[in-house]
């Protein structure tokens, strides 16, 4: 079995603050998950992850970050229509893909694609791929296969993370290679199984339960574990909740999101130390 994997959830925009917050407080006490031999991003994880992998940031530069203002992001929320389709799609489905194939039916809102992309370019440090192993989950709208893009795909990191952030009924799907794809959170909020093979696995999981024909963080952390490794998962405690507010999805919670979670590492350092030191 290879080292140590750090997997980075799905959640909205607000919760890249949170996980940054919860990374920089846990090397604050000597826990440092920047060394992962492998990152997994899924929706805002991959452009946390990006960041994670890409080692031309300290931690600290990366919270602080998230405390900046939110010129330049777009605003968003999912409807009650959206919401209503999500659940009653997931009531219908029995796999990741036919839930993903139903939700790629949605009709995304009026955004330009380019327009969208520049926001995912401006999020990211660097427009390349980290040297560091690093995999990006998005899904086929059309057939809901999960696809974990990586360097050596062909695919430019800013497409790879805008497939991956692709809201179903928020933002634009993203065409890459003739085939469109969506948000990686769709097949799993953490798609964690994308770890295995991993001897210490750190989950930092902002939606961390399942649903459906989804499992939740736990479940993968089960499933990991009973493959020989050592699994911790993070998920936001109430106060994050009440930082992050009804809408993940809008920028001017991020700063709050990302005080909680370097508030919230510090409940987490001894368990995570066990499993990463």
């Amino acid at each position: 079995m290879k080292e140590r994997a750090v997997v980075l959830g799905s959640g909205g925009l607000a919760f890249a603050g949170w996980q940054a917050g919860v990374l920089y407080g846990l090397a604050s006490a000597g826990v440092d998950l920047s060394v992962a031999d492998l990152i997994v991003g899924t929706s805002v994880g991959s452009v946390v992850g990006a960041a994670l992998a890409s080692e031309s940031i300290a931690l600290e530069g990366l919270y602080e970050r998230q405390l900046a203002g939110t010129d330049g992001e777009l605003p968003a929320r999912l409807s009650p229509s959206g919401i209503l389709a999500y659940v009653w799609a997931m009531l219908r489905s029995r796999t990741p893909e036919e839930y993903a194939r139903r939700l790629g039916r949605l009709r995304p809102a009026r955004v330009d694609t380019g327009e969208r992309a520049a926001v995912i370019a401006d999020r990211l440090l660097s427009p390349q791929w980290p040297v560091r192993p690093f995999k990006v989950a998005a899904v086929d709208a059309a057939i809901g296969e999960l696809w974990a893009i990586d360097r050596d795909s062909g695919v430019p990191l800013v497409e790879a993370v805008d497939a991956s952030c692709a809201i179903p009924g928020v933002w634009p799907q993203v065409t890459i290679n003739g085939r469109r794809w969506i948000d990686g959170g769709v097949y799993s909020p953490t798609n964690a199984h994308l770890a295995a093979g991993y001897r210490r696995v750190v989950i930092i999981a902002p939606v961390s339960r399942g649903g459906g024909p989804l499992r939740s963080a736990r479940a993968h952390a089960d499933l990991l574990t009973r493959q020989g490794a050592r699994v911790e998962v993070i998920d936001p405690d109430k106060a994050t909740r009440a930082a992050v507010g009804g809408n993940p999805l809008d920028p001017a919670r991020r700063a709050s999101a990302a005080r909680a979670g370097l508030a919230q590492a510090r409940a987490h350092v001894e368990r995570v130390a066990a499993v990463w030191l």
